[in-house]
């Protein structure tokens, strides 16, 4: 039932999401928002495909800040430095109730900045944190000047912004929990998890950067696994832009590999799969809920290798060892990115080893690390909106 007292009174909520993962959590918020103040409520801002559907009229379509490549940033920088003022100016001339930035720091957070240098008082809602965890930790600290209150994704988020010093944070809960029931098997999938020969998910990325560095490796990966293992289904999860530049990468590897397309498919792999090669980031934190053994691979540039090597300062780049607490992954970063040792992680996780029953039962705590007492994360995160408005 929508709130009657606050539907009494119209309400102005602008919202910045530039990136696809992010026009999706905007989205839920909407609903879950609209579900509160009913249709008195009113969006405005930035926003994809998904935000659209729910009634938002983006400033600009996303689409033009999916820039990869510090180079193609370079060469674009006039027009993103553009749309950060063009968004702040439209924050301010909208005079709205709340402004509500979502992931995408790099731009969001220079919009908030602005914002809150000419607006001190406008309730400004960060929903997810950058990872202050991880890397440029001063960020945490210093976004208590343009940001009132975090909403996080990850449970140990909270705990890391009250040791930084940053702003008050709430665990709200990650999407990835609400799509638990499509990623764990049935019955007759989990037979197929246990049956030769095994289904091997290969996951090398969802940007071309990403397909460029890891193709090669992986296919030679699984030649030299072949050696061992003769019999594997491979299986690789793909999206529509990258289906021929997959489709031609493929094509010299040494297990014929079923490329799918889509969520519906990718998550169909995910209940057969008895282990995966996956590109270190939030795939996973996805493929341990589903309860798949994985090693982790990354290979990126020089320039970026070399940043990272000097910025980040976790014990771990996996997420899923990040939110578990405990480094049960093998991760193979960089020069450890080679096909021998990939070969011999995945065949620990293939067989019956120590190390795979070491993940499933590091898996099998995520429900409980994850929780969120059985309340939908976009209406945690209204919830907490809402509480910033009536404030």
């Amino acid at each position: 039932m929508p709130d009657q007292t606050a539907a009494n009174n119209s309400r102005r909520i602008f919202l910045i999401a530039t990136e696809e993962s992010g026009d999706r959590l905007g989205s839920s918020l909407m609903k879950a928002l609209r579900q509160r103040l009913g249709d008195s409520v009113r969006f405005e801002g930035v926003g994809g495909q998904t935000m659209t559907r729910e009634g938002l009229t983006s400033l600009f379509p996303i689409e033009e800040l999916s820039i990869m490549g510090f180079a193609a940033v370079l060469k674009q920088l006039p027009m993103i430095l553009r749309r950060i003022r063009e968004t702040a100016d439209a924050v301010i001339a909208a005079a709205p109730d709340m402004l509500v930035i979502i992931d995408s720091p790099d731009f969001t957070h220079r919009v908030a900045r602005r914002v809150r240098a000419r607006n001190a008082v406008l309730p400004i809602v960060d929903y997810v944190s950058p990872s202050v965890w991880a890397w440029r930790p001063g960020r945490a600290r210093a976004m208590r000047s343009y940001v009132d209150h975090v909403l996080a994704l990850l449970p140990f988020e909270p705990d890391e912004y009250r040791r930084l010093g940053g702003p008050p944070c709430t665990y709200v809960g990650h999407p990835l929990i609400e799509q638990v029931g499509l990623l764990r098997p049935g019955a007759q999938e989990r037979e197929r998890r246990d049956a030769a020969p095994p289904v091997l998910l290969v996951l090398p990325g969802s940007r071309r950067s990403e397909i460029r560095h890891h193709m090669s490796v992986f296919g030679e990966t699984l030649r030299i696994l072949q050696q061992s293992i003769p019999d594997v289904d491979v299986i690789l999860p793909t999206m529509p832009h990258l289906v021929d530049e997959i489709t031609k990468a493929v094509a010299g590897w040494p297990l014929q590999s079923q490329i799918v397309v889509g969520e519906d498919d990718k998550r169909a792999a995910f209940r057969i799969a008895r282990a995966a090669l996956a590109k270190s980031g939030t795939v996973t934190l996805e493929l341990a809920l589903a309860g798949v053994p994985m090693i982790a691979a990354y290979k990126a540039g020089a320039v970026e290798a070399w940043i990272a090597q000097r910025v980040i300062r976790v014990s771990s780049v996996i997420l899923a060892n990040l939110v578990i607490g405990e480094n049960v992954i093998s991760e193979f970063l960089q020069k450890d990115c080679v096909p021998e040792r990939l070969a011999a992680g995945l065949r620990e996780v293939l067989g019956e080893t120590p190390l795979r029953h070491r993940q499933l039962d590091a898996f099998a705590r995520l429900d409980a690390i994850m929780a969120t007492d059985s309340q939908p994360p976009s209406s945690r995160a209204a919830d907490v909106a809402l509480a910033m408005l009536r404030r």
